[in-house]
Parts: C-alpha cells; sequence; structure tokens
C-alpha cells in the first residue's frame, strides 16, 4: 500500500497537516536560494504535493477552515490599516486610479472576449470577476518584504477597492445573466433587495465585532488578548458562512472599526502577528496543492484572451491613471504590477455561481462551469507570476528594506552540524581544550583567519555580495594594504531602503564606520569576552600590533560563548 494510501486509509489528517508544513518549510529555504517570494515557493511546492497525490482530497476539506480563518486574519489586518486620518489623504488618489484600472479592465474583458468567441453572459461575469486582486497573495508579498513607499500604500487600498467593486458588480451582473436566462426563481426586486441586506449586513456585523474589539480589548489583561481576538474573528466568520454572506467586507470592516475606535491597533496587530504567519503557511500550500493544472489546456482561446486582456487593464489602466493624475514615476511604472494575482474571491463567486445554478435546466449550469474552468485554469498563471510582479514591483519603486531584498544567510549546514557534533562531544566529557582556562587562552588560539574582507574602494554592489555570501553580521575594511580602516555592520544597513539605481554611485568607504574596538593576537581571551559583553557586534576585528595594523582576522561571539558555557558546565559538576 502507498504511503499516502495508508493515513488516507487511517483518516489521519494531522499526518497530511504535518507533511504540509514540511513541505512549507523546504519551499521556503528553496525559495530563499531563488530569490522567489515565500508565497510563490508555498504555491509551487503545494502544486508538487497536489501532483504527487501525498494530500486525499478529504484532508483538504478538513483543512479548509483553518485556510478560511488565514484569509479573514489577512483581510482584517488590511483593514486596520485604513484609519479616516490615513483614508482622507488618498482617498481621492486612490478613487482616480481605481477607476482607471477597474474601467479599463472590465471593458477590455467585456468587449474583447465575444471577438474570442465568448457569448456576451460569459464576457459580462468574467468581466467582473477580472477586478478582484488576490488579498491574501498581495498583503502577504507585501508584508514580507517589509516595503514602505508610495507603490506599497496604493496596493493596500486599490486590493480593497477591487475586491469590493469585484463582489459588488458580480453579484448584480449575476442577477442578470439568471434573469435573461428566464431562470430567476422570484422578482428581480426580491432579488436585488437581498442582495442589498447581504452586503448591508456583512458590513454591519464587522463594525459590531470591530467595536466589541475596541472595547474589549483594553479591559482583557495582555495573556488573553489573543484569545479573545481569534474568538471574535471565529465567530464572524462563522455568522458569515452560516447566512451565507460575503465575509471579505465583513473583516474589512471589522478591521477598519478597530483602526478607526482603538488606540491600541498596533497591540492587536502585534497579538494576531503570532498566528498569521502560521496559518498563510498552512492557506498557500494547502491552495497550491488544489491548483488544477489539467485546467489550464481546457481555457481555449478564450481563456488566453482573459489572461492578456486582464494583465494589460490591470498595469496600463493605472499607468495611465496614474500619468493623468500626475504621480510620481515609481506610482505610474510599477503600481499595476501590483494587482495582476488574483485567486480567493474569483474562485468563491464562481463556486457560488456553480452551486446556484447546478439544479436548473438549459444552458446557462453550462455556461457557469465554463467560467469556472477558465478561472482556475488562469488562476493557476496569476496565483504564481502575480507574487513575483509584486516583489519586482516593490524592489524597482526602491520600496524594500536591505534585509528583505538580499539573502543574507544564517549558519551554513556544515556550521550548525559541527555545532551539534561539539555540543555532544561537550556533553560526554570530550573537551578540545581541556586542562585550558579561558584565562590561558590568548586571542590568538581562536582567531579566523579565512574571513571576507571588503576593500574599502568596493562598489555597493560588491559590498551586497559579500554580505550576501557570508552568515557574519560585522564586516572588516580595509585599504590597499589590508590595513584596518572600519567595520560595515549589517544591523546598520538592513533598514535603509535598497535601490539598484544607488548601486554604482556608493562606495564601501560610504557606509563603512569605525571599528571602535580591536583586539591584538596576543591579548588574554577575557579582553575579548569583556568586549562582546559592551557590543553587539557578532565579531571583533584582530589586528596587528605594529604598524601598519594590517588585519590579521577575526574573533566570533559564538567561539567565545561557546567556550563561556563549557566554563559554565565545569563549574555546574564541580562539587
Amino acid at each position: 500500500m502507498p504511503w499516502s494510501h495508508w493515513w488516507h486509509a487511517t483518516g489521519n489528517v494531522t499526518i497530511s497537516l504535518g507533511v504540509l508544513l514540511i513541505a512549507a518549510l523546504f519551499a521556503g529555504i528553496l525559495g530563499q536560494w531563488l530569490r522567489l517570494p515565500k508565497v510563490t515557493s508555498y504555491l509551487l511546492m503545494g502544486v508538487a504535493v497536489g501532483s504527487l497525490g501525498w494530500i486525499p482530497h478529504e484532508h483538504i476539506e478538513q483543512i479548509k477552515p483553518l485556510t478560511k480563518l488565514a484569509i479573514a486574519l489577512v483581510l482584517f489586518t488590511l483593514g486596520c490599516h485604513f484609519p479616516l486620518t490615513k483614508v482622507r489623504q488618498i482617498v481621492g488618489r486612490v478613487l482616480r486610479l481605481s477607476a482607471g484600472e477597474l474601467s479599463l479592465t472590465f471593458g477590455l474583458i467585456l468587449l474583447g472576449l465575444p471577438l474570442l468567441g465568448a457569448s456576451w453572459t460569459a464576457a459580462l461575469l468574467l468581466a467582473a470577476l477580472a477586478l478582484e486582486t488576490a488579498p491574501a497573495t498581495t498583503i502577504l508579498v507585501l508584508k514580507e518584504t517589509e516595503s514602505e513607499g508610495p507603490v506599497t500604500r496604493y496596493a493596500n487600498a486599490l486590493v480593497a477597492t477591487n475586491n469590493l467593486a469585484a463582489i459588488i458588480l458580480f453579484e448584480f451582473l449575476f442577477l442578470i445573466v439568471v434573469f435573461a436566462y428566464g431562470k430567476l426563481q422570484t422578482s428581480p426586486w426580491i432579488q436585488l433587495r437581498q442582495l442589498g441586506w447581504d452586503l448591508i449586513g456583512s458590513v454591519l456585523i464587522g463594525i459590531v465585532a470591530g467595536l466589541a474589539v475596541s472595547y474589549c480589548f483594553g479591559l482583557v489583561v495582555e495573556a488573553r488578548r489573543l484569545v479573545l481576538l481569534l474568538a471574535m474573528i471565529l465567530l464572524v466568520l462563522g455568522i458569515c458562512l452560516g447566512l451565507e454572506i460575503p465575509y471579505l467586507l465583513a473583516f474589512l470592516a471589522m478591521g477598519a472599526t478597530v483602526a478607526n475606535s482603538s488606540y491600541q491597533t498596533r497591540q492587536v496587530l502585534a497579538e494576531l502577528d503570532r498566528v498569521t504567519g502560521l496559518l498563510a503557511v498552512v492557506f498557500f500550500v494547502t491552495h497550491g496543492t488544489e491548483l488544477q493544472l489539467d485546467k489550464l489546456p481546457q481555457v481555449g482561446l478564450v481563456g488566453m484572451g482573459y489572461l492578456g486582456l486582464r494583465s494589460f487593464g490591470k498595469y496600463f489602466g493605472v499607468r495611465w491613471a496614474a500619468q493623468a493624475s500626475r504621480e510620481e514615476s515609481s506610482v505610474r511604472r510599477w503600481q499595476g504590477a501590483t494587482l495582476i494575482a488574483q485567486a480567493g474571491s474569483a474562485l468563491a463567486l464562481t463556486d457560488m455561481a456553480v452551486k446556484r445554478t447546478a439544479g436548473l435546466d438549459g444552458p446557462l449550469p453550462e455556461l457557469i462551469l465554463d467560467i469556472q474552468t477558465i478561472i482556475l485554469g488562469t488562476v493557476v498563471v496569476f496565483e504564481i507570476a502575480g507574487p513575483l510582479l509584486i516583489l519586482q514591483a516593490v524592489l524597482r519603486a526602491g520600496e524594500v528594506p536591505l534585509a528583505q531584498a538580499v539573502h543574507h544567510p544564517g549558519p551554513s549546514l556544515w556550521e550548525q552540524l559541527r555545532t551539534v557534533v561539539n555540543r555532544i562531544k561537550m556533553a560526554l566529557g570530550f573537551d578540545p581544550w581541556h586542562g585550558r582556562s579561558d584565562a590561558d587562552l590568548t586571542v590568538n588560539d581562536l582567531m579566523r583567519k579565512k574571513v571576507p574582507m571588503i576593500p574599502v574602494s568596493a562598489t555597493f554592489d560588491e559590498v551586497i555580495t559579500i554580505l550576501e555570501h557570508s552568515a557574519d553580521n560585522t564586516f572588516p575594511v580595509v585599504d590597499e594594504g589590508k590595513e584596518l580602516v572600519g567595520v560595515i555592520r549589517y544591523r546598520e544597513l538592513s533598514h535603509a531602503l535598497f535601490d539598484r539605481a544607488l548601486g554604482p554611485l556608493v562606495r564601501a568607504a560610504d557606509v563603512t564606520t569605525p571599528a571602535g574596538r580591536v583586539l591584538y593576537p596576543e591579548e588574554p581571551l577575557t579582553r575579548a569576552s569583556a568586549l562582546f559583553a559592551a557590543s553587539k557586534d557578532d565579531c571583533i576585528p584582530v589586528i596587528a600590533a605594529e604598524s601598519p595594523h594590517q588585519l590579521l582576522g577575526v574573533v566570533r561571539r559564538r567561539d567565545v560563548l561557546r567556550l563561556l558555557f563549557r566554563e559554565v558546565n565545569d563549574s555546574d559538576r564541580t562539587p
């Protein structure tokens, strides 16, 4: 019996969840090496796991409540970014950008797809679906990059307006299409009234829940605040699903209400960050297993037209609106790329339409199934390409901190293995420094000679290359004679915005700071210990005692700590 069939037979969904998380862990590591957004890595790994048949479909259905909770948390977080003071500053610009993007996208799909063989009813519904931008994908990529700037601010707002427009317009146009096919069960006015109540009801539920969170958050002790937040979010999600009303609006309204009725919005978001990251991983790797690659060849000419026209409308709609509004160049060039991803609402709306027409006769159910096939097929492209486009957009716009723009590695696999082996040896009583205390050791005994050195004339791009190939956080800078000039500290650069255009202009000398603390080879190791206690540097340069003070190597904090840890263990064993 194949191993995946074994836990399928046992019904053990916990194994499936563990497999998904392990797959996501490897996907994150692989994504770092390949410079991919984590979202794309998780989706691709999910596609691989799903293609191999490791996760039974029944287990995916059982995990679905967690994925819906993840979307709810993301939407709530998005809503929390819209206090009225901030909305008033950008609402006019956002509406102009949104109007340009939505109108061009809708018009291109509506007029273009019939020329490729689609019916006008299919084009109408696909045009409404094309307005949606995947909220979870877009927001989490922006959060991962920690980007800041106009492109990021507009992206958050445009994602919200896109989803609002898609949901409201699709529901309205779906009624028109059903009416045109003669399948409307009741009066159109009753259906419209019900639609209006559903939309208003979801917003009211979100407002009430947001007010409850704002009121209770300050009353609950800090240790129980996460319980409060999850309880309220789960209640709202359950109510919306039970009443079959759009929970996207409810959580946007809930987040916006908290942002405007509480002074503790940051603390609310900090509490939710503790679970949002984990649930987002579950969501994307699970979502990846559901991406149906076999649907892509089935989309036909209409589906390919939908891919091209939607992408063109999103990108150039914002670009032309930004030019008309005289937005800065980064918004004109890169804003449209942040809106290409599509999934959540589009999939939910088509699924809802299929369920509503499942029992009807005639061509309408077949039409809705064809639309669902197109959405399922094109979502594969939009979801995988979308995060890559978002990452490139904020990078090119210069809105990403250096720490997120480059891959600064931690300990290598070999170093970590050596650390574990050394710790086991020490636990078993094998000590390479047996008989010598740290007071007897000199700097020369622990000095590492083969270390990365940055020439003072190096370009910023060359500095970045060294940062990306070293696990150190402090880098000695030397002149042509290898005399120490100073150091470059990664922590001081990591929060600076990364702009490729400055690479050829900035030199290592421009970002070098005085070393402040240095060691000499014959000094006792106790001095190194004292210097590390007084600083945050992970290594201290070792230089020649006589002029010229050439760089000889470095002493690393972790090496000194390893010796100190040995001393502590020895003292604990002393009777």
